[in-house]
């Protein structure tokens, strides 16, 4: 057995260990419980999961609102998209209404040029 201020720690069998603190003559005592010692290990093992698993939840999180405002901006951009498709689709379609009405007019013009230089040939052909 040790003393107090001895270099020999004394442990007991039933979980009693003394050790000497620093240099000081304080004893620490602890008591050791062989059966749950392993517990202790098991619980502060699995505290650092749950940290790392809140970690990796935070970061998922965060993952997700990232991911969500970058679709809610994609929408935004798809409906301007939209409008502004639908826009030039009416410009378009009026500019293809328009020209293809000038197209009538230039055949009608055309065949009445056309009318009009067969009219004064027959014309002038008789004479």
């Amino acid at each position: 057995m040790a003393t107090r201020g001895g270099a020999v720690p004394f442990r007991s069998s039933d979980g009693l260990s003394t050790r000497q603190v620093g240099n000081s003559d304080e004893v620490q005592v602890r008591i050791v419980d062989p059966m749950h010692a392993d517990l202790d290990d098991e619980i502060t093992g699995l505290r650092s999961q749950v940290h790392k698993l809140r970690h990796v939840a935070q970061e998922i999180n965060s993952e997700a609102k990232f991911q969500s405002d970058f679709m809610d901006q994609l929408q935004m951009t798809l409906i301007q998209v939209q409008a502004s498709l639908k826009n030039n689709m009416r410009r378009l379609n009026s500019s293809i209404v328009q020209s293809g009405s000038n197209h009538v007019l230039h055949v009608v013009l055309f065949a009445l040029f056309c009318l009009f230089l067969v009219y004064f040939w027959s014309k002038f052909s008789r004479h």
